[in-house]
Order: C-alpha cells, then sequence, then structure tokens
C-alpha cells in the first residue's frame, strides 16, 4: 500500500503542478473578463432567477431551484468540513484565500459551463434532458474534439467513485467514529442503504431530495457557524490577518502544525477550492443540463450561486471557525478537526452541529455525483448501463467507508484535476459562444422568465 500511496502522490504533484493551477485560475480569470464581469455584477439578478425558478414550467425535466439544489447537494459535502480543514492544516491559514480567489474567478467558470450545458443539450432514448462537458464536447466544438468529450465521460465516470463516493462515506464514517464511536463498517452499510433506496427513483427523486435537505441543513450550518463568530467576534480581525499574511508568506512550524510554504497555501487552497465548489470539473453542468429552461443564460446566472454559496459562504464561516478556534495546530486533521474546532468555540453544541452537518452532506454529495457518474457511463455505454452503475456504485459506498482517509483524499484529488482537463480546454474554445449569448440576453429590454 505505501508503494500505491507513493505511486499516486507523485502522479498527484505533477497533475496538480503550476501547469493545472495556471490553468484552472486562468479559465477563470479569462472568462470572468470576457464577460465583463457578469457573474459578480448579477449576482442579485442570479438570486432573482432562482427564485422565479422554483415554479418553472419550461422545458426540461427538473426545476431551475432545484437543479441548482441538485448540483449543490454534490458539492456542499465534504469539501467544505473535512476540505477546509485539510487545506489549513497542509498549507497553513494563507490557503483559505486561495480558495477565495478560486471561487471568485470560478464564478465565471461556473457560468459558462451552465451555459454550454443548456445551449447543446440533447434528449436521450427515454425523453429525458442530457447536457454537459461531453455533450457541448460533441455538439458544439468540431468532429475532431470528439474524443475529448469520451475522455471527459472515462475521467467524469472513475473520478465520481472518488470525490463523490469513497470521500464522502469515508468522512462519514471518520466523523461519526471519532464522536460517537460507531465502527465504519454500520455506516457504511446504513448509508449504501439509504443511497440505494433513493437512486431508484432517478434524477427526480434526487432532485426532491436535494430541494428539501440542502437547503434546511445548509441554513442550520450557516446559523450555527455565524453564532460562534459573533460569539468570538474579536478573534475575527487577528484570524483575518493570518489568512492574508500567510497567503503571501511561509509560516513556520507552531504546535501540532508543521509548516508551510507560500506554494503549499496555493496548491492546497487552489486544490481544495476546486474539490469544493468544483467550478472547472464540468460536474455540475450535467445537473444543470436538465433544467426546465429555455434560456442558457438564465440558467448559468443561477448557476454560478452555486460557487459563491459553497466556498464564499460556507467555507468561509468553516476555516474562520477552524482558525479562531486554534485547533488547526492541534494535529488533527479532516473532519475531525472541524468538529474539535465547533466543540471547542461552542461547547456542547458545534461538535454535534459538525458531526450531522458531515453526515447530511456527504449524503447528498453520493445522490448528487451519482447522477454525475451515471450519464458519463450513458454516454458511453448507452442507457443500458444505468442499472448496473446504480448498483456498483452502492456497493463502493461501504468500501470506501473503511479505507485510509488519506489515500481517498489523494485518489480523488488526483482523478479531479484529470477531470477538469478536458473540461477546461472546452470552455476556453467555447468562450465566444458564451460571450455571444450573454452579450444577446443582457442587450435586450426585458430578460426575465417568462
Amino acid at each position: 500500500m505505501e508503494i500505491l500511496t507513493e505511486y499516486i502522490n507523485q502522479i498527484n504533484g505533477f497533475v496538480w503542478g503550476p501547469a493545472m493551477l495556471v490553468l484552472i485560475l486562468g479559465t477563470g480569470f479569462y472568462l470572468m473578463l470576457g464577460l465583463r464581469l457578469i457573474p459578480l455584477r448579477k449576482l442579485i439578478y442570479g438570486f432573482v432567477m432562482l427564485w422565479r425558478g422554483r415554479t418553472s414550467r419550461e422545458e426540461g425535466d427538473i426545476t431551475p431551484f432545484n437543479a441548482l439544489m441538485t448540483s449543490l447537494s454534490a458539492t456542499i459535502g465534504t469539501g467544505n468540513i473535512a476540505g477546509v480543514a485539510t487545506a489549513i492544516v497542509l498549507g497553513g491559514p494563507g490557503a483559505l484565500f486561495w480558495m477565495w480567489c478560486t471561487a471568485l474567478v470560478g464564478m465565471a467558470t461556473k457560468y459558462a459551463e451552465a451555459v454550454c450545458a443548456v445551449h447543446y443539450r440533447e434528449k436521450d432514448e427515454n425523453g429525458n434532458h442530457v447536457g454537459g462537458p461531453m455533450y457541448y464536447i460533441k455538439n458544439g466544438l468540431k468532429s475532431h474534439w470528439a474524443w475529448l468529450g469520451t475522455v471527459f465521460a472515462i475521467f467524469g465516470m472513475i473520478a465520481g467513485f472518488g470525490i463523490g463516493n469513497t470521500v464522502q462515506a469515508n468522512s462519514v464514517a471518520d466523523v461519526l467514529e471519532s464522536s460517537f464511536q460507531i465502527p465504519t463498517w454500520i455506516t457504511g452499510v446504513t448509508l449504501a442503504i439509504l443511497v440505494g433506496l433513493v437512486l431508484i427513483g432517478g434524477i427526480r427523486w434526487i432532485a426532491e431530495v436535494a430541494g428539501k435537505i440542502v437547503p434546511f441543513m445548509g441554513i442550520a450550518y450557516v446559523t450555527g457557524g455565524l453564532v460562534i463568530l459573533v460569539i468570538h467576534a474579536a478573534e475575527i480581525p487577528p484570524a483575518l490577518n493570518l489568512i492574508f499574511t500567510y497567503a503571501f508568506t511561509p509560516m513556520a512550524a507552531t504546535g501540532g502544525f508543521a509548516g508551510a510554504a507560500v506554494w503549499a497555501a496555493i496548491r492546497f487552497g487552489v486544490a481544495r477550492g476546486v474539490f469544493s465548489n468544483e467550478a472547472g470539473l464540468g460536474s455540475a453542468p450535467i445537473a444543470q443540463a436538465t433544467a426546465r429552461t429555455n434560456s442558457p443564460i438564465q440558467q448559468g446566472v443561477i448557476a454560478m450561486l452555486e460557487t459563491f454559496i459553497d466556498t464564499i459562504i460556507v467555507c468561509s464561516i468553516t476555516g474562520l471557525v477552524i482558525i479562531i478556534s486554534g485547533a488547526w495546530i492541534s494535529g488533527e486533521t479532516g473532519a475531525s478537526l472541524s468538529s474539535m474546532a465547533f466543540e471547542q468555540a461552542l461547547p456542547n453544541f458545534g461538535g454535534y452541529l459538525v458531526t450531522f452537518g458531515s453526515v447530511v452532506f456527504a449524503f447528498t454529495t453520493l445522490l448528487g455525483w451519482s447522477f454525475y457518474g451515471e450519464k458519463c457511463v450513458q454516454y458511453l455505454f448507452g442507457i443500458k448501463s444505468i442499472i448496473p452503475f446504480r448498483l456498483l456504485w452502492v456497493i463502493v459506498v461501504p468500501v470506501g467507508a473503511m479505507l485510509d482517509l488519506k489515500v481517498v483524499w489523494l485518489v480523488a484529488d488526483t482523478l479531479n484535476a484529470l477531470m477538469a482537463l478536458p473540461n477546461l480546454i472546452a470552455l476556453i474554445l467555447l468562450s465566444p459562444i458564451v460571450f455571444k449569448l450573454t452579450r444577446d440576453y443582457f442587450a435586450s429590454k426585458e430578460p426575465s422568465l417568462k
């Protein structure tokens, strides 16, 4: 196992090297400029469209609101709890700054992904809408780029078992074992049964469950975090000082923290930022393509809210609580660190909030990513492959719950990068279409849902 871990670590260091970080941040920055800062300027408009999209009856399978909740169910997960903690442990407080940078430019990336997903979507044999990077590569680019869509589908199919399955199950098992001494195998089997029951109904059941659970748990977690920040308001300025200082300055070892170079803050901040909000991975547009809408732009401004909510709000609260509590120098990592930080900052309540949040967020992520993987498999092998894929997905859940956390995170990180490559290339090539559709839409007098 040590040899395999070292081998994967070498691959991880290569795929998450300077070239990948430049590609992710550079693509987002390029799209943000090309869109003339519309993802930032139209943030309020996005929330208006989201509210109106609760009852849309336009062409599609699920409402625009539930499409966002489905993609949020896949992004608001262990990345917001265990991922933020891991980033701070490996890169220091400065890693949170680079997570913010990734999110801000990632809003433009997520917007472009959704626009392309709706614009180039199609219907499958059962009459359901399907879309995502493999489809906008196939339908939007010339035929000699078709292989890129296949590459994405292959990486997406495999990556789902990392970022969306084993990592989620592992984090839940870890936090329940540390909090309540529940054996990991019991957690894994229970999760598998619950996930299997929902998957029977496909995207509509997933969307219905996500549309109810995600808003409730998201509000509860954010409220709990804000209560902690209000109680410890005096410690927020020093925490922000740590974040901004060590985003650009090497940090020496202190307490249980081993120290980190600036490169570590950037690398783990960007990597965990992408892991959390998935901007650039190409996963979310698979759900956005199913939305009931006739306007790619309207779904684009709704989709970009996912990155804002996920990282700018939820991850920031987690990161600030971890830094304010001082738990980040304890030597703990992952979800256990977040649980310790919340418990120290809000005794007899904070730890339970993280535990419950981890379980619910991971459960919804397992559901959302099952759909992403399913569509990748369907693209490669056809509709008949859906049922076998769902069965395999459920079987892998308890296996992931019992794996070593470090190996699981390492594999997930590596697969993320491999999945992002074909999608980012496609977004750059299709950016002129995104810019034109956006200009035409906002040039009209009354862009609104009909």
